[in-house]
């Protein structure tokens, strides 16, 4: 029977990949990638599985332990993805936001949303459950979206924003030389404008981008 490192060899050049391109679809390097085809290191059972699975084929196959590939019929997951999944970050699902920073409502998480790394690294993020249908049909009530926070965001973005300190709203922000206006996605509903004047004065608040929709069904 081949031992690990000759099938690990087989099945990467049978996808024409050099070593360095499945290191990048392992998140591992080339040089661990090399010591496994020679031999001179093996894998824990994390990346064996990410190997197997990025190949779709068997545990046993892949040890050498058995001929067959027994190739599994669902939807194949990047083995990246599966060494990855472990490692996300979980950020509050606020109810509502009111006046003041919404990580410091922590009387109003009512659930946890998981980010990425990658994502996390890109600033401070929370998550606020919809209420109300003036985003439909894109943005249902009860989803879940996900807020970069950031104090402004460019004209034609969703945005999370804050009017005179009540619940804050999501909306599409649509910017003017006097002011801007809250464009609703529902055209049951109006678009709210406002002038610099009153985003000053009452005030108008932006609290963060809508950066991702995570629909509930």
């Amino acid at each position: 029977m081949p031992t690990f490192s000759k099938r690990l060899r087989e099945l990467r050049t049978s996808k024409d990949l050099s070593q360095q391109k499945l290191a990048e679809l392992l998140n591992t390097s080339k040089s661990s990638i090399n010591m496994y085809e020679r031999g001179e290191r093996e894998p824990g059972l994390e990346m064996l599985e990410a190997i197997a699975d990025y190949f779709n084929v068997d545990l046993d196959y892949l040890l050498g332990k058995t001929d067959v590939p027994l190739k599994i019929s669902f939807v194949e997951v990047s083995a990246k993805n599966k060494i990855n999944q472990s490692k996300g970050l979980k950020i509050p699902v606020l109810g509502s936001v009111r006046a003041g920073l919404p990580m410091e409502a922590v009387e109003n998480i009512i659930d946890y949303e998981e980010i990425s790394e990658e994502m996390a690294r890109q600033g401070d993020f929370f998550a606020l459950q919809i209420k109300g249908d003036s985003m439909e049909p894109r943005i249902k009530e009860g989803d879940v979206v996900i807020v970069r926070k950031q104090p402004d965001v460019e004209s034609g973005e969703i945005a999370i924003v804050l009017v005179n300190g009540d619940e804050a709203t999501i909306k599409k922000v649509q910017k003017f030389t006097g002011g801007v206006n809250l464009v609703p996605s529902n055209p049951s509903y109006e678009v709210k404008t406002f002038t610099n004047q009153q985003i000053e004065s009452l005030p108008v608040k932006i609290l963060g981008k809508v950066v991702e929709l995570r629909a509930k069904f």
